[in-house]
């Protein structure tokens, strides 16, 4: 959310919640599932990541040009939640048993992506179509945070790794990455890699 929202020049106000408020169990109370992110729109209040960032993809013009662009990035963005599922399970709960297969596993995982990307305009442009969407971001994130957890991960997959690069090189977009706001960010929460 917070790629999509700097790429796309807009602001937001981001509220830390440290460990200690919200084990008080308050706060928690009051998120309709009971946990965070939490999207503050005018009066419309969004819980829950992808119906987050599908709602910024609509507003922003950022769901594809038509209903067959619209479709292709809900399943781009579900696949990429699929694969983000995986790695939060090893991440969080079996980290130092899985690594190694999970790493080996991984480009198999990557390869419908590069298919998708392969597919648009012989890869050259974005995951779906000939502007960039709020999937784009998702996959970014995912793209990225994997290339911290096993570095060479896109080596294999070339349509991918220009991807990761030419995505990474949008001007403001590439200012987000840079900031120390982003940089100081853990990646997988408090897990260090």
């Amino acid at each position: 959310m917070r790629m999509l929202l700097a790429d796309q020049g807009q602001s937001w106000k981001e509220e830390v919640v440290t460990k200690d408020t919200w084990l008080q169990g308050t706060l928690k109370a009051s998120c309709l599932y009971g946990q965070l992110p939490k999207f503050q729109d005018g009066d419309l209040a969004l819980y829950q990541s992808n119906a987050i960032l599908r709602h910024l993809g609509r507003s922003l013009g950022l769901y594809g040009k038509d209903l067959r662009e619209a479709a292709l990035a809900d399943m781009v963005n579900d696949g990429v939640e699929d694969l983000r599922r995986l790695c939060g399970h090893l991440i969080h709960h079996s980290y130092e048993e899985s690594k190694a297969q999970y790493i080996e596993e991984l480009p198999g995982r990557l390869k419908p992506f590069e298919t998708l990307l392969g597919q648009n305009q012989g890869g050259q442009a974005f995951i779906v179509g000939d502007q960039i969407s709020f999937a784009d971001y998702n996959l970014l994130d995912l793209l990225l945070n994997h290339q911290v957890l096993a570095p060479g991960c896109l080596d294999s997959l070339p349509l991918l790794s220009a991807y990761v690069a030419r995505l990474s090189a949008r001007p403001k977009l590439k200012a987000f990455l840079d900031s120390p706001e982003h940089v100081n960010r853990p990646v997988f929460g408090t897990r260090k890699t």
